[in-house]
Formats: C-alpha cells, sequence, structure tokens
C-alpha cells in the first residue's frame, strides 16, 4: 500500500517589522511650519543674489536676480545701429534668456538643498 502524502504545512512564521513611532497632528504641522519658514528665508536670500549674462561679446550685459526678475540691461552704445535693429534685439533677447536660465539654476539648487532633493511641482 503506497503512503498518503501529507500537504505541505505553511510557515505562520513572518518575520517583525519594525513600528514606525506615528507623529502627532501638531508635530507634522510643526515641522511644516519650519519648512514654510525655512522656505520663506531661501526665498528671500535668493531674491538677494544675483547672476549675469552678456551676449555679443559683452555688448549687451543683463543682470538677474534668484527670484528670475531682471534688474538691469546694460547696451554699448556701438552695437545701437538704426539700420539694424533686429541684431540688437538678438542680442537682449540672448542676454535675457541666458540670465533668466542662470538664475533658475540658482533657485533649483538653493531650494533642492532645502527639499532633499524633491522635484516639488510649481515650487520654482
Amino acid at each position: 500500500m503506497a503512503k498518503a502524502r501529507r500537504p505541505k504545512r505553511r510557515s505562520s512564521f513572518q518575520p517583525r517589522q519594525e513600528k514606525k513611532p506615528k507623529m502627532s497632528a501638531s508635530g507634522l504641522q510643526q515641522q511644516l511650519a519650519q519648512f514654510q519658514e525655512q522656505m520663506a528665508q531661501t526665498q528671500e536670500a535668493l531674491g538677494q543674489k544675483t547672476v549675469s549674462a552678456s551676449a555679443g561679446g559683452g555688448m549687451v550685459k543683463v543682470v538677474a536676480n534668484g527670484n528670475q526678475e531682471i534688474e538691469s540691461i546694460k547696451i554699448d552704445p556701438e552695437v545701437v545701429d538704426p539700420e539694424d535693429v533686429e541684431l540688437l534685439e538678438d542680442m537682449v533677447l540672448a542676454a535675457v534668456s541666458e540670465a533668466l536660465e542662470k538664475a533658475k539654476a540658482l533657485a533649483e539648487e538653493q531650494m533642492g538643498a532645502l527639499t532633499g532633493g524633491l522635484n516639488i511641482p510649481g515650487l520654482i
């Protein structure tokens, strides 16, 4: 006679999971308030920092702050040619675009340090 097979037992062993301490609502609110204050301080500091860019071999210079606002545009009088306004427009556009790109990179760097690299939409 053949032996009857016993069904395999399933192990009831489950590894113990560490319990994470639950954060209270007030603790979470405190952390959020601290984060918001740090964000405000970082944004204020960004407004004080500037980046500059130029085009046309330095004939057009643009300064922007870390809040991505243009603070100044300097145009060398030698580049002003009433017969070729389009060239001047292109140089101004190029310098402004570069200054804003640098300002955005500065803001991303500063905010990234605060958020630990998290990409939070609408933050910058």
